[in-house]
This record gives C-alpha cells, structure tokens and sequence, in this order.
C-alpha cells in the first residue's frame, strides 16, 4: 500500500488548479477516483458537459450558490456564504473519512485562510483526517511556513511574461 502525501500548489499567477485537474486525469486514467471540491471559484468548470463526462472517476463538487467574488459580497451573503464553505469542509471531511478517493483536490482551500474563514489550526485538524494511502492537493495563493508546514511537498508556481518579439 502507497503512502499518500499532502501537496501544496501555491503562487500568485496561474496553473495552480490546472496542474492540480491535470493529476486528477493522471490519477483517473489509471482507474482511481478523484474528488474536487472547489472554493471560492465561480461556476464555470463544475456546471459544464465535459466535467460531467469525467464522472464517475473525477467528480467536482462546489457548494458555495453565489457566482460574485466572495470580496465583493455584503456581510449577510458573506455569512451565508462561510455556511455553505463549512458544508464544503465537512464534506471533504466525509470523504476522507469514507476513503472515497485515492486523490482529493482541495482546489483554492487556502484562500480561506486569506479571507479567515479557517485558521490553520482547523486545515491542520481537517488534514487529521486524511487516510494513511490518500493523496491531498491543496491550491491557492497562500504559502506562508505554518501552512507549508503541513504538507508533504510544495510546489510554487510563477506566472512570468517575456517579450519575445519587439
């Protein structure tokens, strides 16, 4: 039996979630099942035709109702809103405690901390969680030391632009 590992995709420009989507379909392709659930994201990937082709080896999974920013809601829908995330880490609690998957993908989980809707400590005792053979992959911006602390392997990932024609 493998060993799962904790992964942390961080950085501030692009890739972070597409590198994590393109383990899944690497986990999916050798016939394991893979779980998102997304955070603070809009709609878009989850409501689409192809996701729903993945199924039943990837399933997406994003509990928050509003499409705006998360920054940009008023206090009530704000409130609301943090319910509906708790749902989402409840679940993700749920399905390490079920041993769902070989890969869960806690997509923009650590933005959560950036709005401080969790604290570390709660990440930390939800990654208590995690069966021995799982793997977790956490994404956002986020990757101060406490919180790197908590994975296995970091990964940082940069947006660079160069100009190569002037």
């Amino acid at each position: 039996m493998k060993k799962g590992m904790i992964y942390i995709y961080s950085g501030e420009g692009h890739g972070k979630s597409p590198a994590a989507l393109g383990r899944a379909l690497q986990t999916a392709c050798k016939g394991e099942d893979v779980v998102i659930i997304r955070f603070l994201r809009g709609r878009g990937l989850a409501d689409t035709e192809f996701v729903k082709r993945l199924e039943p080896e990837i399933k997406i999974f994003r509990f928050e109702k509003s499409v705006e920013n998360f920054a940009n809601l008023s206090q009530e829908r704000k409130e609301e809103e943090i319910f509906n995330i708790k749902n989402g880490l409840n679940f993700a609690k749920k399905v390490m405690n079920t041993n769902e998957c070989s890969l869960l993908i806690l997509d923009e989980v650590l933005e959560l901390l950036d709005n401080r809707i969790i604290s570390v400590v709660e990440l930390k005792n939800l990654l208590l969680c995690k069966p021995e053979e799982m793997d977790i992959i956490m994404t956002g911006a986020t990757s101060n030391e406490e919180v790197c602390g908590l994975a296995d392997e970091v990964t940082r990932i940069e947006t660079m632009r160069f100009k190569v024609f002037e």
